[in-house]
């Protein structure tokens, strides 16, 4: 893979003026072309440059995106979606220049039904917004990523995240979509029966499509109940292999745990700097469990035996709310965590998943390919589904410790393939990983991939140069 790609500017088509007149008077203030507002949209958690657009659009109806794409259509301009900023493969970047729609103000909660466990939100409703809405329903939405990620942009990439191991990710949560195509037209590929079988599975087409097909503007998604009881409880372990063992084992024995994260000593370390936390700075398991009272407390137990069988240490439970509460953010801020520990650095982040029997040889090999280079690195993940991430702290001014980290990101997404893994658990392709999608899926498949990309965007509009290199 290129790291010509850290230093990548917009190759602007440019934005006719009769355009920018028309977007001017259809959007009025919801229309900027100034720089700050364009930088801001041509920035997320990648390594990449600020990759700005040449104007951006605020959307607060299925009608602006409407209006937005047809526009784009007409002039033969890029459009690129943009949610809530956080995405960490540059998908919002605006290689080829053109419009950023902003979606974060198509932010209500159309519809609850009880009954049926779904909701049916705009694209720019955050998983937060949806769980505070939902708090006197007796439901949750549990796909957590970390960041409160639009669901919009979340179906976009097919994210998952901590509770993936129970709950699934994006592509089984999602009941429907409304998606405007490059025609400029709504459409709402779906129905809410439970199953169907009548004909292509066009939701799924748009699930993990990272609007290279169209622009997401309204999800329904699968609710579930909240448990009557949730525990959570931290391990530690003196070697990465007991700690990863423990996992499998749990796996293997059908607990059904709902959270299974696994941090290495040096996450740990600079998440107790930035947290203010005082957790052990070893090989760490971090579990939730999810049930009855009784059900919760067995799974507990169970795990418990199963840690100590591997030399597992000091496992601590938190069943208070404002502790788990505690623990899981603590968590979440490992990245910013670890970016707070080089002050001015960027991360390049490694997102492989592998078959749960490969996951210790996989993370112990990536453990050595970590160990070539002297810049900060960590692993952390959700390894209840074989599903970590390699992290390396660079300084975005050193093209030498770049390429070099770039050059171990590459042996690690490698180190993965060879395991049947896949380079991308959970953080979709963008702009970082177009090479490893042809090592991955093989000419054929992705040459599959662009002819359903030219039969539904023929003018190449929807975030070009993510996906497929250009």
């Amino acid at each position: 893979m290129s790291t010509t790609a850290h230093t990548l500017r917009p190759q602007a088509r440019g934005l006719p003026a009769q355009m920018l007149t028309e977007l001017a008077a259809r959007f009025g203030a919801n229309f900027s072309a100034a720089m700050a507002v364009r930088e801001h949209h041509g920035r997320d958690e990648s390594p990449f440059p600020v990759t700005p657009p040449e104007a951006v659009v605020f959307a607060e109806s299925n009608e602006d995106v409407v209006d937005a794409v047809r526009l784009c259509r007409r002039h033969r301009v890029p459009l690129i979606p943009f949610g809530a900023g956080s995405s960490v493969e540059g998908q919002l970047l605006a290689v080829q220049g053109g419009l950023s729609l902003d979606v974060s103000r198509m932010n209500r909660i159309l519809e609850v039904r009880v009954e049926d466990l779904t909701a049916t939100v705009q694209a720019g409703v955050t998983r937060k917004q949806l769980n505070e809405a939902l708090k006197d329903s007796g439901l949750f939405f549990p796909i957590d990523p970390g960041a409160d990620a639009s669901l919009g942009g979340m179906s976009a990439t097919r994210a998952s995240g901590t509770n993936a191991v129970r709950y699934g990710t994006m592509r089984e949560n999602v009941v429907g979509l409304a998606v405007v195509d490059a025609d400029g037209d709504l459409l709402r590929p779906f129905n809410r029966a439970k199953k169907s079988s009548a004909g292509y599975d066009l939701t799924r087409l748009f699930v993990g499509s990272e609007g290279t097909l169209g622009v997401i503007t309204e999800v329904t998604v699968r609710l579930y109940p909240v448990p009557e009881a949730m525990s959570a409880a931290v391990c530690c372990f003196d070697s990465l292999q007991d700690a990863v063992d423990t996992v499998i084992r749990t796996i293997q024995l059908g607990v059904p745990v709902a959270r299974c994260e696994y941090l290495c000593p040096q996450t740990i370390r600079t998440i107790n700097a930035y947290s203010k936390t005082t957790l052990r700075e070893a090989h760490s398991l971090f579990f939730e469990f999810h049930g009855t009272e009784s059900g919760a407390r067995e799974q507990a137990q169970t795990v418990e035996a199963i840690a100590a069988e591997h030399r597992g240490q000091g496992f601590e439970w938190a069943s208070r709310p404002e502790d788990r509460t505690r623990l899981w953010n603590a968590r979440h801020t490992a990245l910013f965590a670890g970016l707070a520990s080089r002050p001015g650095a960027r991360a390049i982040i490694t997102d492989t998943c592998v078959p749960i029997s490969r996951l210790a040889e996989c993370i112990t090999g990536a453990r050595t390919i970590l160990d070539k280079t002297s810049s900060p690195t960590s692993i952390a993940g959700h390894v209840g589904d074989g599903n970590f991430h390699c992290g390396i702290l660079v300084d975005p001014g050193d093209p030498d410790e770049i390429a070099l980290a770039e050059r171990l990101n590459e042996e690690i997404v490698r180190l993965a393939l060879s395991m049947e893994g896949t380079c991308s658990g959970e953080h979709g392709i963008g702009l970082h990983k177009i090479a490893f999608l042809r090592e991955e899926a093989g000419d054929k498949g992705v040459e599959l991939m662009r002819r359903v990309k030219r039969a539904l965007d023929p003018d190449g509009i929807f975030n070009p140069g993510k996906i497929f290199a250009a």
